[in-house]
């Protein structure tokens, strides 16, 4: 087995975070002015989200450095923004890397409130974006369907975990009900919905009072107790949520000190994914999820990818947010090779839309036509010791969402 191991980085691949250019750089030049194409980046590097982000980084990054940081055969320019926790400071910093920076594509984005609005700039602007985090199920504009035209995701819609997680969990609690909770913004909402519709519909009841999912405040809530105590008076006989980041620490933290401790928790994967694992420690052990990546994965093109992870020198083991990211890259890295000359915005989307079934790390996947969105298989995993680590164990094949 090939095994692709990280070479030393290129000054024309280097990371360059948006905000710091060199001062000397005229905002009319362009990387074609000196034979480089230049992509965007904008991730979460402050705030919340701040590890998600850095795994995002890491992917693309880790892709570059295993391809002597090229795409398509051409040299590539990486200018990083950072994504903050949310559109009110992802819009300027997104503008300025279309605007300033001039990039050709623009990929990563954390969080589906982000990719709502900056969607709207790439479009405007006729510069794909690749999108490598969730993303809000677009909703229609004046009765019309959201032109995707310039949009895509090599991730997942945000309703698309508890989607393919109800049915095992209707299966699980038979006639008993199930709490839903999670945090009060547009990821939350999609995330929680997902679930719910999916699970009232198979003939799930849910233990909320009101029937509908909790929602505590986003960023601020640190202490959960008092929600998961007010839950555990509605006596479920499971509980299902949607939190990532430093969120996730607390509440599966504070879960396992509530009154909910023995009641089993069922989760969209990011509530265990990543670095927040292993500051949870034994409190997540038992928790099972529902992700579109595991690596424990025994594909090859996964072990190759977790063996150039673990080369490059990466703490624990690859997220789904790195895979995305990395495939974001092999995405870009297909495209670009089928673009005769000069690359333009709309030379590069159309290629994109050309690429057809990519070889992933999470299994082989391809573009939905018109939603632009991996059509991928799910995964069931749970929380248990990986050797000497806990580690998010593949437990079966959930479904494949069309």
């Amino acid at each position: 087995m090939s095994v692709p191991r990280p070479r030393p980085r290129r000054g024309l691949a280097a990371l360059t975070v948006a905000g710091v250019l060199l001062a000397g750089v005229a905002c009319s030049s362009t990387a074609a002015d000196s034979g480089t194409v230049r992509v965007g980046l904008l991730v979460s590097l402050s705030g919340t989200y701040a590890a998600v982000g850095e795994d995002m980084r890491r992917g693309v990054q880790l892709y570059l450095d295993t391809h002597d940081g090229k795409l398509g055969g051409r040299e590539i320019d990486l200018v990083v923004g950072d994504e903050g926790d949310g559109p009110a400071t992802a819009v300027p910093a997104a503008q300025k890397l279309l605007e300033r920076d001039r990039v050709v594509a623009l990929t990563g984005l954390v969080g589906g409130a982000t990719v709502d609005k900056v969607q709207t700039l790439t479009t405007e602007r006729k510069v794909p974006l690749l999108g490598s985090n969730a993303r809000p199920a677009f909703a229609p504009v004046g009765g019309k369907a959201r032109d995707l035209g310039y949009t895509w995701h090599t991730s997942y819609n945000s309703d698309e975990p508890g989607i393919a997680i109800a049915e095992y969990v209707k299966a699980q609690v038979g006639d008993g009900t199930v709490y839903a909770i999670g945090p009060d913004y547009q990821g939350g909402w999609d995330e929680l919905r997902g679930f719910t519709d999916t699970f009232t519909r198979l003939g799930g009841r849910l233990a909320n009072p009101d029937g509908k999912a909790l929602f505590t405040p986003f960023p601020a809530t640190e202490n959960f107790l008092p929600y998961l105590n007010r839950a555990a008076e509605s006596k479920p006989k499971a509980v299902y949520t949607f939190y990532a980041g430093a969120a996730a620490v607390a509440f599966v933290k504070q879960y396992a000190q509530s009154d909910l401790r023995d009641v089993p928790l069922y989760a969209a994967g990011f509530l265990t994914e990543g670095s927040v694992l292993a500051a949870q420690g034994p409190a997540a052990t038992g928790i099972r999820n529902v992700l579109n990546y595991s690596p424990t994965l025994g594909n090859q093109a996964n072990q190759e990818f977790v063996a150039a992870w673990s080369a490059a020198g990466h703490p624990g083991q690859p997220t789904t947010f790195a895979m995305a990211s990395y495939d974001a890259a092999a995405v870009l890295d297909r495209a670009l090779s089928a673009v005769d000359g000069q690359v333009t915005g709309e030379k590069l989307n159309a290629a994109i839309g050309q690429v057809g079934r990519v070889v992933s790390p999470r299994g082989d996947w391809q573009f939905e036509p018109t939603e632009h969105r991996p059509v991928q298989r799910w995964y069931l995993r749970e929380v248990k010791p990986d050797g000497p680590v806990l580690s998010n164990v593949l437990l079966q094949d959930l479904t494949t969402l069309p």
